[in-house]
């Protein structure tokens, strides 16, 4: 099989064809690390290329699936993975030049996971720096670039991932979603990804940027490929005390799930003022192709959504300017030469270490951690935490799924919110209520906004993954003629 080929199978396939031995995973590793060759120097969606450990890898699990040693649906398949998951002996930058050295000694839970299976990690892809942005722009190693368009981000902070998905070179990957940075990518790139239920999938080796909201998360082509890498990295995990243990999902009942009697929940709030028109369009345009088979819709008020946006910065700044005091240029990262005294190698390693966007969030963490405004910002945000809850617990008493779009606009230009943070963070309205209460949601592409890919999000109960990932796969059975999905200009 040529190498184009095979770049447009789904991971599944690609597993099934090595299964059936139609190719391998030593041809199947060559075709992406050959597209990544010829493409990525433009896209720059990786950091590392692990070019002679992932063919090595792929040889050594040909051999393994021959001995019948290995036999899961993802034995042998390629994957990239966000730089801020540790993988032993491989670079983890987090795309900081506080990390830009930093190679762990030990694999995150979710990377033995993967190991134990077959997978293939083809490299390590670019982020926001320590996942705090929503362009992929914050890199220390440069932007990535959309593969829907020149000069469009790929949205973040999962942003590598997601473009490397949407050009083909991989076929599935693995992000992190703390309020957005999986879904809102997978938006902007035309591609599928889900946030699994906070705890359902161990954060252990996740380099953490707010530890009460991170997810890692899968990053797809379609629907059933998500799910199918969910199921292996899910599950209670002893080295990760608020993981869960939680039921694999059953992908038949995915490939195969019908809307028919399924009511759904449209939040008002979630299209009102600053939602681009075509957005809107798209979205409930495909809420209708739910309706044309079935399912009942029927719009209710959410009107906490009002105080999303500070109370996800509050409670997200706190956490992760007490996560990022362990950089401090003695252990391990960035050490500034020169220095004379420990106050001053506190100051330059963080001054010259942090970019511009992680040192804001690390002065709003303390401001609102300080005395004096505690109680003021940080112990309100708390409260209205709660109240969010709430609402979405009762929200779930009617409904089996609530859905509106992922993000406000299609992709922005490159530039665009980088210079106004406060653009940026309003661009997240539509996702961090998910991460605040740690509800599963996944973004299915739904339609084009100027001619660039939409979301639309489907959000679901604690640990009913299985619902809204079988909403998603029967929307893309329904519009397969649509291609909606991976259909970049990088890949015509």
């Amino acid at each position: 099989m040529e190498n184009t080929a095979i770049l447009k199978l789904s991971a599944l396939e690609i597993g099934k064809k090595i299964k059936d031995k139609e190719i391998t995973s030593v041809q199947a590793t060559q075709a992406f690390l050959d597209a990544i060759d010829a493409l990525d120097t433009k896209y720059k969606s990786y950091i590392t290329v692990c070019r002679d450990s992932a063919l090595a890898r792929a040889a050594e699990v040909d051999e393994l699936i021959s001995q019948g040693k290995l036999t899961g649906d993802l034995a042998g398949v390629p994957i990239a993975i966000k730089d801020n998951i540790c993988t032993k002996g491989t670079l983890t930058t987090c795309a900081s030049k506080m990390l830009s050295n930093f190679v762990p000694p030990y694999d995150a839970t979710v990377i033995s996971k993967i190991n134990a299976e077959g997978m293939v990690i083809l490299g390590k892809t670019n982020m926001d720096e320590f996942a705090m942005g929503s362009t992929t722009e914050t890199s220390y190693f440069g932007s990535t670039l959309n593969p829907w368009g020149d000069n469009r981000v790929p949205g973040g902070s999962s942003g590598g991932s997601a473009a490397s998905v949407a050009a083909r070179l991989a076929p599935i990957s693995l992000g992190s979603d703390t309020g957005g940075s999986i879904r809102q990518p997978a938006s902007f790139c035309g591609v599928t990804g889900l946030k699994p239920t906070y705890g359902t999938v161990s954060r252990y080796g996740l380099v953490a940027f707010a530890s009460s909201l991170d997810q890692i998360g899968p990053i797809g082509r379609d629907a059933v490929d998500v799910a199918s890498l969910y199921n292996l990295i899910c599950g209670v995990d002893e080295k990760d005390q608020s993981s869960t243990e939680t039921n694999k999902i059953d992908l038949d009942k995915v490939r195969d799930y019908s809307v028919a009697g399924k009511k759904i929940g449209i939040p008002e709030e979630y299209f009102g003022e600053g939602i681009d028109p075509e957005v809107k369009a798209a979205v409930m345009d495909a809420v209708k192709v739910f309706e044309s088979e079935g399912a009942t819709v029927e719009r209710f008020a959410l009107p906490i959504m009002d105080y999303a946006i500070p109370t996800y910065y509050i409670i997200a700044c706190a956490e992760a300017c007490s996560n990022l005091s362990r950089y401090d240029g003695i252990k391990y990262g960035f050490r500034p030469e020169g220095v004379e005294d420990l106050g001053e190698l506190y100051i330059k390693s963080r001054s010259e270490g942090f970019g511009m966007e992680v040192k804001r969030r690390i002065m709003i963490g303390n401001f609102v951690l300080s005395s004096g405004y505690y109680d003021a910002y940080y112990n309100k945000a708390l409260q209205v935490k709660n109240l969010i809850y709430q609402a979405f617990s009762e929200a779930f008493t009617k409904y089996d799924v609530v859905i509106g779009p992922v993000a406000p606009t299609p992709a922005l230009k490159a530039g665009e919110s980088l210079s106004d943070p406060l653009k940026m963070y309003l661009g997240d309205i539509c996702t961090v209520l998910i991460n605040i209460v740690g509800v599963p949601a996944v973004s299915v592409p739904c339609g084009f906004a100027s001619g660039l890919p939409v979301g639309m999000q489907i959000i679901g109960k604690h640990y009913d993954e299985e619902t809204i990932l079988g909403f998603a796969s029967d929307f893309q059975r329904a519009t397969a003629d649509k291609a909606y999905e991976q259909q970049s200009p990088a890949v015509e």
